[in-house]
């Protein structure tokens, strides 16, 4: 397609394979190479007419693309990512940001040198869903946040363990990566994470990660929430099984997620139902529910044209590395408070922001 921008995606996995499905129906966007050594990326490649190529070295030296996709494993991130934003080659860069605090923060600094765009892919701050819920918090709607509940209960089977890297410490794990979801939101809605306390278990898995957890936090700002997550337990009650995101991989149940109460009203999602007391608070008094407008859309495309415009015409993202490496410090905050079993203090100094608060809660693209 002439005058498109070419865009490689690296690494043929899951979500891999959901940017590339996603820029195969984008006007104004090409996919142009993939990248995976595996027989499986060629065979895929193939079935889409594109070139494959077996690392991110190669990928620089064909010029076939402008941009890249980063959706390899955990611990490849900061490599594959610094070797791409030192060729110039901006880069959407699948969350987490990296394995570990060290390799984010070196991440840091290689896209504040190099000044190439990196945009990190906590794809649901670019759900219409997520904005309505934005602002309507930020409006006031429901008050000072008092506390939240938050439940991700996602069966995976057998076959996803398969990949060693999901098994493997410092790389695997619901908390890094499925929790770091909800803990994005959590701070995007309500601010900085001031402490943290947390247990955790792998009694029915057995691996060397956890498979369940439940996680208690507490907002710089005021307000507790509760977070439970598990890998192997079976339920509706997660994001990614009822707000309709992916369809091509998951069902989307009537349920709701997220329970947000405050002061003035309570919010769930993903269903955007406002409840509101019909006077002063009063729990004797019915409340009445509310759905807010929203117009839903895909946020794999929404991300992928708010990096597209990133490449073009350079600007902020909407989630930065420096943002999306709070995420991190809050997930091991998390990880010392289950080993420890105490209340574990949220350390933002390695950031060295000055206001304490490093996430972009703006209105986005």
């Amino acid at each position: 397609m002439s005058g498109s921008l070419k865009i490689a995606v690296i690494g043929a996995g899951a979500i891999g394979r959901t940017h590339v499905e996603t820029l195969a129906r984008m006007e104004g966007l090409e996919l142009s190479a993939l990248v995976d050594p595996a027989p499986g990326g060629g065979a895929l490649a193939e079935s889409l007419g594109v070139p494959c190529l077996p690392d991110a070295a190669a990928l620089i030296d064909s010029g076939l693309a402008r941009a890249a996709v980063v959706a390899t494993p955990n611990e490849t991130h900061l490599p594959v990512s610094e070797a791409l934003l030192r060729a110039g080659l901006p880069v959407l860069l699948e969350k987490p940001a990296a394995e570990s605090l060290a390799s984010a923060l070196r991440l840091i600094a290689v896209a504040e040198e190099t000044g190439v765009p990196l945009l990190v892919g906590h794809h649901r701050r670019h759900n219409p869903i997520i904005r309505a819920a934005h602002a309507a918090i930020q409006g006031g709607l429901i008050g000072d946040l008092v506390m939240a509940s938050v439940t991700c209960a996602l069966a995976k089977p057998g076959s996803y363990f398969e990949a060693a890297w999901r098994r493997t410490p410092g790389a695997g794990g619901p908390l890094l990566i499925n929790l770091v979801h909800e803990i994005d939101l959590m701070r995007h809605f309500f601010g900085e994470i001031a402490e943290v306390q947390a247990l955790a278990s792998h009694g029915r898995r057995g691996f060397a990660v956890e498979d369940t957890a439940a996680v208690c936090l507490r907002f710089a700002k005021g307000g507790l929430a509760t977070l439970c997550i598990s890998d192997a337990a079976v339920g509706p009650w997660a994001w990614d099984l009822s707000a309709g995101e992916n369809r091509a991989r998951f069902p989307a149940h009537a349920v709701s997620a997220h329970h947000y109460a405050g002061s003035r009203a309570g919010l769930s999602l993903p269903d955007l139902t406002l409840w509101n007391p019909p006077g002063s608070p009063d729990w004797t008094q019915e409340l009445r529910p509310q759905r807010l407008p929203v117009v839903h859309g895909d946020p794999y495309a929404a991300q992928l044209l708010h990096f597209a415009e990133l490449v073009r015409a350079g600007g902020a993202p909407l989630v930065s590395v420096r943002d999306a490496t709070a995420n991190l410090i809050v997930l091991e905050a998390i990880r010392a408070a289950a080993e420890s079993g105490g209340v574990v203090r949220v350390d933002l100094s390695p950031l060295g922001s000055e206001s304490g608060t490093v996430f972009n809660s703006g209105s986005g693209p």
